[in-house]
């Protein structure tokens, strides 16, 4: 392929993570409002979103299969306008049934769209014969702050919800149409279906999904519980109590635009293993001097460590599967595997640290993810021996 078809192929896949972020970030921005309108409980909203989670993991293997079928490119299109048609779906909720149902649609919609445009992501890297894996996850958090802050500010100005994700579908509409002819053609990545009986996946797909789920309940952590631990153990006023947060966003958004670039001069096994020191140390190191600057310290090192996880185990799952594998799993198989045992970690990570902080308080469960991101760096291991 000629380099500009390259090009193009590569500003089709940012804006399929952009949109996957920004669809995201709206959601979240709204569930304060879902919450009062319908009437509903923490406890029931938690149950909605544990329906929304149940929507991601579900989505996993038929896009792997699919894409690995008809190729990633017509999976992330097909995607891309279930979002579109999903988003709307959520904001017409009339009750709590339809509120989980249109959920679960819409976490089906993302994570469908999700494994294919990692796995395009993935065909793209083989291509341009570099990594470009960690950036198209930054462009996912930054358009994941864009749509938390542009529903935050319709939220502001009482645009109802509805009108808000009808917008929304319209521009990725528009979007969908722009980009939907720069992909990759379908044969780039299409398997022949297996007419024998599947065989195991590979133990090292397994090995990685456990670390992807490492820095999962890690990054679920900082989000979920960070403001509540500023706010009932430090004592922070409410702006005070946002910063250990957004000094994690800033790491990690940063950190993600950098990693390509340090994965190509360090190789992503040892990113992984010096990531999780300093994730593992530093939040650590942070709950110990206590305070909300022990806490900001805490948070940005967890964000400097954690940044490069999902993205180096995702583009190395894909890597992986191509030469050390062809013929047993397809790369989009592989992305599957590797990012529903990662999800599962965003699924169970909060409740259990919630279940933990009645324990032993929430400054000390915050130990657990610490931990993980030392264990992080002792299976890291596993990535640099297949490496060599």
């Amino acid at each position: 392929m000629s380099q500009s078809e390259l090009t193009r192929a590569r500003v089709s896949t940012t804006l399929a993570f952009m949109m996957n972020g920004f669809s995201v970030g709206v959601i979240v921005a709204q569930l304060p409002d879902y919450k009062s309108h319908l009437k509903i409980s923490n406890g029931a909203l938690g149950a909605a979103l544990f329906l929304l989670a149940a929507g991601v993991l579900t989505a996993l293997g038929p896009s792997g299969k699919w894409s690995a079928k008809h190729g990633s490119a017509r999976i992330t299109i097909l995607g891309s306008a279930a979002i579109i048609i999903s988003m709307p779906l959520v904001g017409l909720s009339f009750n709590y049934i339809s509120f989980c149902f249109t959920l679960y649609l819409f976490g089906f919609a993302i994570a469908f769209q999700d494994v294919a445009m990692n796995t395009h992501a993935v065909t793209l890297e083989q291509r341009f014969k570099r990594r470009v894996m960690s950036t198209f996850h930054a462009l996912y958090s930054v358009g994941a702050l864009a749509g938390s802050a542009c529903g935050g500010l319709m939220a502001q100005f009482h645009v109802k919800a509805i009108v808000q994700e009808l917008l929304v579908a319209a521009l990725f509409l528009a979007v969908l149409l722009y980009m939907k002819n720069g992909f990759l053609p379908a044969s780039s990545d299409q398997q022949e279906p297996r007419k024998h009986k599947r065989p195991k996946r590979p133990m090292i797909f397994w090995v990685m999904g456990l670390l992807g789920m490492s820095a999962s309940i890690g990054e679920g952590s900082a989000g979920d519980w960070g403001g509540i631990l500023a706010r009932d153990t430090f004592h922070a006023s409410p702006f005070v109590r946002t910063i250990p947060y957004i000094a994690f966003s800033i790491t990690m958004v940063t950190g993600r635009f950098l990693g390509d670039r340090l994965a190509h001069k360090f190789g992503p096994g040892k990113l992984l293993f010096f990531g999780g020191l300093f994730a593992g140390f530093g939040l650590s190191t942070g709950l110990i001097i206590g305070g909300i600057g022990g806490e900001i310290f805490g948070w940005t090192f967890l964000g400097v460590g954690m940044c490069i996880v999902i993205p180096m185990i995702y583009s190395e799952a894909g890597t992986i599967a191509i030469h050390k594998f062809p013929g047993t799993i397809a790369p989009s198989e592989a992305v599957a595997t590797v990012s529903g045992i990662s999800y599962f970690g965003f699924v169970v990570g909060p409740p259990i640290m919630g279940y933990i902080s009645e324990l032993i308080t929430l400054r000390w469960a915050m130990l657990v993810p610490a931990g993980l991101g030392l264990a992080l760096a002792a299976g890291s291991r596993y990535i640099i021996a297949q490496e060599k």
